[in-house]
Formats: C-alpha cells, sequence, structure tokens
C-alpha cells in the first residue's frame, strides 16, 4: 500500500492511527523527538510537522493531537481525545481536558498587556492569569478566548464567539461578547442553528428585494409611505427609505444620490418645540438619515428647557407623549454636539431623569386603568433611546425596568389585533435588550419572549413590499410600507441579539434604531 503523503495526515490526523505507514511512524517519532521543552506525549498522540510548537512543557493524553498549522506555545495541558485542529492557536498557561475540541482558525490566548496612556503598547506589563477548559467542550472555529476565562465541562462554544468570561458547565455559548443561549442538556433539537438559518434566509430574502420594495413606495416624485393611500406627503418615508437602502443594500436608493438627498433634507430642519411639538419625531429621522449620508442639520438646534417644562410633561396619562419630547430633546442635544461640538444642557436634563426615575418600577410615570403599563413602558422605550442609550449612559434601575417591562408583556390588549405593531414590540425588546448590558436579571424569562416575537414577525414578510407596521390589524396600518419595514427590520436585529443570532442576519442598523450610542461617556465628560 502507498503510504499517504505526510501533509494529509497533518491536516487529518485522526487518520494516523488506521493508515499511517511505516514510514510515518518513524517521521512522528522524530517529530516527537524534535520538541523543545518539557514533553510528556501518550504514546498515540501526534503533533502535525507542520504546526509551531515552541512549548516550555507540553503535555498530550491518549489519541489527543495538533493539527496543520496550529500555533502552540507556553505551557500547554492536552487531555485524553482531546484536539487541536488547522490553524489554531493555543499560547500561554491553557489547560485543556478530556474530549476538547479546539476548531480550525480558534484562539486560546492565556495573556494580555497594559493599556495605561503613559507608554506605547509594546513597552506594557504582561499578565498571564491562565486558560482552563473542562472536560467534553467543543469550541468552535474562529473563537477566540482571552486571558483568565474557564470554560466549564460539557459546554459548547458557537464559531466566531469571543468569550471574556467564565462559562458555566453545560452552557452553549454565542456571540461578541458571548453569551449563553441555552443549556446543552436541553432536548430541543439543535434549536440554535434552526433559529440563525431562519434568520439568514429571511435576510437573504429582504436584501434581494429592497429596490423592488423602495420602488414600489416611489410615486415619480417622492416617497411614500404606503402606495395608493390619499395621505399628505411627509418628509419621513424618505427618511425611512434611505435607513432601509442603507442597512440592507449599503448605499442610496435607486436613482437617487447621495448629494441629491443632502440638498432636499438639509434645508428642512424643523426643531420648533421639542417637547411637545407635533414634528419632534422629525429631528431624529432627518438627523440620522443626514448622518447615514455623511452630513448634519445646517444650524445648532435650539435646546433650552427649564426643569418646570420637564415636570409639567404629561407624565400621568400620556407618558408616552412625555416619553417623545425627552427623546427629541436628547436627540436634539446629541446631534448639537456631534455636529457642532456644543454639548448644550445634557448634564441638566440627565440629572433630572435620574433623580426622577421611580426605583421601585425603574420607570418615569405610572400605569392607568385604561391602558396598564402601555403608555409608561412605550414612554420609558422614546426617552431612554434619545437620553440613556444614544449617550452610552448605563440605566438608573435596571432589573426594576425589567420587571415591570414582563408585567407589561403579559397584558394580552397590547400584543393582538391592531394593537400588535411595530411600535409595541419595539418598545419592549428595546428596554430588555438595554437593561441586559447591565444585568441577566430574568433574563430566560425575556428571551421566551423575544423568541416568540422573533419566529412570529419573520413570517410577515410579504415579497416586493416588505413589513406592514401592524401586520394583523384591520386598517390601512396593515398595509406594508415603508415605516413598517424600516421598524421590524430594527426590531428583529435587537430580538436576535438579545437571543444570541443577530450575526446570522448580516445587517446591523446605523439610524435612529442604531444599537451603539451615538456619542460615549468619554466624548461627552459624563462620569458613571
Amino acid at each position: 500500500m502507498t503510504a499517504e503523503p505526510p501533509e494529509r495526515l497533518d491536516f487529518l490526523p485522526w487518520e494516523y492511527s488506521a493508515t499511517a505507514s511505516d514510514k510515518d511512524r518513524a517521521r512522528q517519532v522524530a517529530r516527537r523527538s524534535s520538541l523543545a521543552g518539557t514533553v510528556e506525549l501518550a504514546p498515540d498522540a501526534f503533533v502535525a510537522e507542520s504546526a509551531a510548537v515552541f512549548c516550555d512543557r507540553l503535555e498530550m493524553g491518549e489519541r489527543s493531537y495538533i493539527a496543520a498549522h496550529a500555533y502552540v506555545t507556553g505551557k500547554i495541558t492536552l487531555g485524553a481525545d482531546t484536539t487541536i485542529n488547522p490553524y489554531a492557536v493555543v499560547r500561554g498557561r491553557i489547560t485543556l481536558g478530556d474530549g476538547v475540541r479546539i476548531g480550525a482558525h480558534a484562539s486560546l490566548i492565556a495573556f494580555n498587556h497594559g493599556t495605561a496612556p503613559d507608554r506605547p503598547i509594546f513597552q506594557q506589563p504582561h499578565t498571564a492569569l491562565g486558560i482552563t477548559v473542562g472536560d467534553d467542550v467543543w469550541i468552535g472555529s474562529n473563537v477566540i478566548i482571552v486571558d483568565g476565562v474557564t470554560i466549564g465541562p460539557h459546554s459548547i462554544i458557537g464559531a466566531g464567539a469571543v468569550v471574556t468570561k467564565d462559562v458555566e458547565e453545560w452552557s452553549v455559548m454565542v456571540g461578541n461578547p458571548a453569551r449563553k443561549i441555552r443549556d446543552r442538556r436541553t432536548t430541543e433539537a439543535n434549536p440554535t442553528k434552526h433559529l440563525s438559518d431562519r434568520l439568514a434566509a429571511f435576510a437573504t430574502r429582504a436584501r434581494e428585494q429592497t429596490s423592488v420594495l423602495l420602488k414600489r413606495c416611489y410615486d415619480g416624485e417622492r416617497f411614500v409611505d404606503r402606495p395608493g393611500l390619499d395621505h399628505p406627503p411627509t418628509i419621513r418615508p424618505w427618511c425611512d427609505a434611505i435607513e432601509i437602502s442603507d442597512l440592507l443594500l449599503r448605499r442610496t436608493p435607486d436613482g437617487h444620490t447621495r448629494d441629491d438627498l443632502v440638498r432636499r433634507l438639509r434645508p428642512l430642519q424643523d426643531d420648533s418645540d421639542l417637547l411637545q411639538g407635533p414634528t419632534n419625531y422629525h429631528v431624529l429621522c432627518v438627523g440620522y438619515a443626514l448622518q447615514l449620508l455623511g452630513s448634519c442639520f445646517e444650524r445648532r438646534i435650539d435646546t433650552a428647557f427649564t426643569e418646570d417644562q420637564l415636570a409639567q410633561l404629561p407624565w400621568a396619562r400620556n407618558a408616552w407623549s412625555a416619553g417623545a419630547g425627552i427623546d427629541a430633546l436628547g436627540t436634539a442635544i446629541a446631534r448639537n454636539l456631534n455636529d457642532h461640538s456644543d454639548p448644550g444642557p445634557l448634564a441638566t436634563l440627565m440629572g433630572w431623569l435620574t433623580l426622577n426615575a421611580d426605583p421601585a418600577t425603574g420607570m418615569w410615570g405610572q400605569p392607568d386603568p385604561d391602558n396598564g403599563w402601555l403608555q409608561v413602558v412605550n414612554g420609558f422605550y422614546r426617552l431612554t433611546r434619545g437620553t440613556y442609550a444614544q449617550f452610552g449612559l448605563p440605566l438608573p434601575y435596571p432589573e426594576a425596568t425589567i420587571k415591570t417591562v414582563l408585567t407589561h408583556t403579559q397584558d394580552s390588549r397590547h400584543f393582538t389585533g391592531n394593537a400588535y405593531n411595530a411600535c409595541n414590540v419595539l418598545d419592549v425588546i428595546h428596554p430588555l435588550w438595554l437593561a441586559a448590558k447591565q444585568t441577566d436579571f430574568a433574563r430566560a424569562e425575556g428571551q421566551r419572549w423575544a423568541e416568540h416575537q422573533l419566529t412570529t414577525i419573520l413570517d410577515h414578510w410579504t415579497d416586493g413590499a416588505g413589513f406592514a407596521f401592524a401586520p394583523n390589524g384591520s386598517d390601512d396600518h396593515a398595509i406594508p410600507g415603508l415605516q413598517g419595514t424600516e421598524m421590524w427590520l430594527a426590531i428583529i436585529w435587537l430580538l436576535a441579539d438579545y437571543l444570541g443570532h443577530s450575526d446570522a442576519l448580516a445587517y446591523h442598523p446605523r439610524g435612529v434604531h442604531r444599537p451603539e450610542p451615538l456619542l460615549t461617556t468619554q466624548r461627552i465628560g459624563v462620569r458613571t
């Protein structure tokens, strides 16, 4: 029998025990002898000739292997049946239990260096805590595990995850940073892959139909939200069209240049009566549309207010309206700082909001007999979107917020029929998603709600037309249009990200519903 070339066994080392020729085995003996440092290898362990192995100490258990072009240094221990696959990087003081699989191109780096501003990076001192991986762990391709992490036994780290904290046993982790999406012992057959596959298929379908969808909503002179309706022209459909095209295609809508769109939007700046004016959403939609186009408002926005004006907003019976006013005001302050380097009254606004948040509910305002928590929760979303989220500031009472929002989700009046709409779902998932940055409180309950919402809305996409604002409604809001499509695309991203699946969508909101802050605390000079 002709011996297999050594390159094959380097890449397929599991074939070594059954197919290696005498010559192959002699080469492996020589390879083992060439390893420097303290080496303790089981008789049937395998080290690829092409692997860069420069260890101070290397221990390998029975049937373990290091495959082609792996980069392995430091003090490394592999248990029995543990494998380091091609192109993986394993460096530092690392202990791998029995039955561990490290996928191709994964990186386990068990050291770090400082980042102090007083010296260049290459002169920073090093630290090394070590990495420990328990028995029966699968680490997928392109995973990154940083120094100091312990991976509990029987866990799965999904491809591309970045693990920065310890992982409990039996965990299934995905995302960047990695988050737990379920316990491996659950009986559901591969729900992670199923949902990720659905999201990927949906995003592909939406992307392929974006140009047709936008063309449907352009009447030859202007964008309209829902074609065929006799509604007065507004600026929001233009902004929604710009956001949808940027989100899915990363370019301007067909037939519209960047310069033409900027010339249309910039002169329309309308920032009158931010707190209670009928056009206060204009600051959001036009401001972010201009940002996507690489432009901004022509002039500074007037953000003057008094604390008495904030207190007189209709918190008692119309907290959504009050929150919308705060959203517009906070966004105007953010736009002035981002576009004109003018922070304005930001500290005064944030101080008033933080002092007036209810510690028991995490909210501003109280429920009423007619609507329950609807006005309060919806107002909370608008308020925090334009302030805490937009400036990257922590919520005052995240656990109380989650408890109140989840209580609201139990009120079926607001999630059926016409009430099952983009606003009502967005105004729940964004607070849950935002609060989850600070706490894992009630995460399992929140994820059950989110998964139900996500699997439900994916079925409501209309080919060539997108989403309706209220897919189950009985009025014209059940007609697919630009507003519904822009909002639901962002909602789907938030739901997916809360569940650890947003990477499957291959799109990321950058406009009104962007997940990242518009400004950071370092830039605005606010201490947290």
